[in-house]
């Protein structure tokens, strides 16, 4: 079962929505956080990358930093330009992107269903990004930024939403990047009732987007717990914020590759090397049209990677993502990257940013970039089924959560 808790939330009052919502933490680095927060004191980037608002000398794992994230967040309270909802509440966050469009239950979910593997898990997490966001939850207060979460899709529960979405919004409106966000609030008690219910028939949830802010929920509502005289399993610290969508409705985009060097291989030396496991020829097209190929971008021009049989378990549900037939076949063998969570020669570059992007970082210095096929969502959910693990940076979901329209607060409910 899936086990909900509605919540008094911090939201945005009402005309500050758009200039509230923020991209998530994780998207952006701190350079672009500073570049779109300016002359935007109410953008809740001030909260989630509050290392804007201090020199740039400062870490930004730095205790003054997450000092500032509480600052930010209080002064967005006491300036009124967050407002408490009078009454636990759920409520519903649609997103438009072009023809695409889905619809999500926001809630408090369970630590302990996510310490018990009930909210299954697909990726495993970095230790210094997991203490990063700890830090943040435990200091502020608060959960600044949902989790996403996805379930396999009921008619139920997507006939229910359907009815409520007929009821008129509170925010309803389109950020500068073209998606579309529109939000309910459910306060009903029949109607909390009924679809928190409806939500014991969902045997489980998965972590689509927001590994590292589901552990560091989690992690805090374990170290309250351990210090509660009186535990019950039902404290503020025991769920944490999500925002739950049926499966049906997701959208995985690509998650690419770029690598800063050729581990001291020529081009020529390093383009005999992926051959031995690929069929390697010039491209046009930046993108592979399917599984089991890959584009990839050397200086001035494409190549289109197709594996050869027999260089990949098929019958893996692990080993034959496109993400793990790369690493094993070459990224590691031919360019020494045996650890890509923690190999600082790669980075990941999300497929919303588009191909121009690879050709750009490499075009701008470095080594190689690859264009990979999206993972399928029934793929990330047999994995997680089968309590297997990704590799890193194997999914990029759009459209994104935007942080700041749905706070939870730990002080109560």
């Amino acid at each position: 079962m899936a086990k909900l808790q509605p919540f008094r939330a911090y939201r945005p009052v009402l005309g500050l929505e758009s200039k509230i919502a923020s991209p998530p933490y994780d998207v952006i680095n701190s350079k672009e956080a500073r570049i779109m927060a300016a002359g935007n004191q109410h953008s809740f980037l001030h909260v989630v990358k509050p290392e804007i608002d201090l020199d740039e000398s400062i870490d930004t794992h730095d205790e003054r930093v997450y000092a500032k994230a509480r600052e930010n967040f209080q002064n967005f309270i006491t300036e009124g330009f967050l407002i408490r909802e009078e009454i636990p509440s759920l409520y519903l966050y649609r997103l438009v992107m072009g023809e695409h469009w889905q619809i999500g239950l926001v809630a408090g979910v369970s630590v302990l269903e996510y310490e018990t593997d009930k909210i299954k898990k697909h990726e495993l997490t970095r230790k210094d990004k997991e203490d990063d966001r700890t830090r943040h939850v435990d200091v502020v207060n608060a959960n600044a930024g949902p989790v996403f979460l996805t379930y396999r899709s009921q008619p139920e529960i997507d006939a229910k939403i359907a009815c409520l979405c007929q009821n008129i919004p509170i925010y309803d409106f389109t950020a500068n990047d073209g998606i579309k966000h529109t939000i309910w609030v459910i306060s009903h008690p029949y109607d909390l009732d009924e679809i928190r219910h409806l939500f014991t028939q969902v045997p489980d949830l998965y972590v689509a987007d927001g590994h590292h802010r589901s552990a560091s929920a989690a992690r805090v509502g374990a170290a309250r717990r351990a210090i509660d005289p009186s535990p019950s399993g039902e404290k503020v610290y025991d769920y944490f914020l999500a925002v739950l969508f049926p499966h049906d409705q997701l959208a995985i985009l690509d998650y690419n590759r770029v690598v800063k060097d050729l581990n001291g291989l020529s081009r020529e030396a390093f383009l005999k090397a992926v051959s031995r496991n690929f069929i390697v020829a010039p491209a046009s097209q930046p993108k592979p049209e399917q599984p089991n190929m890959f584009g990839m971008y050397l200086p001035g021009q494409w190549y289109r990677l197709q594996t050869k049989p027999g260089t990949f378990p098929s019958n893996d549900p692990v080993k034959s993502l496109d993400v793990s037939i790369l690493q094993d076949n070459l990224l590691a063998p031919v360019l020494g990257i045996h650890d890509p969570r923690t190999d600082t020669r790669i980075d990941f570059v999300g497929g919303i940013r588009g191909t121009n992007e690879l050709e750009q970082r490499v075009n701008d210095g470095e080594a190689v970039a690859f264009a990979m096929f999206p993972t399928s969502i029934d793929q990330l959910m047999s994995i997680a089924d089968a309590g297997k693990v990704m590799p890193p940076k194997s999914t990029w979901f759009e459209p994104k959560l935007r942080s700041g329209l749905i706070v939870r607060s730990l002080e109560d409910i």
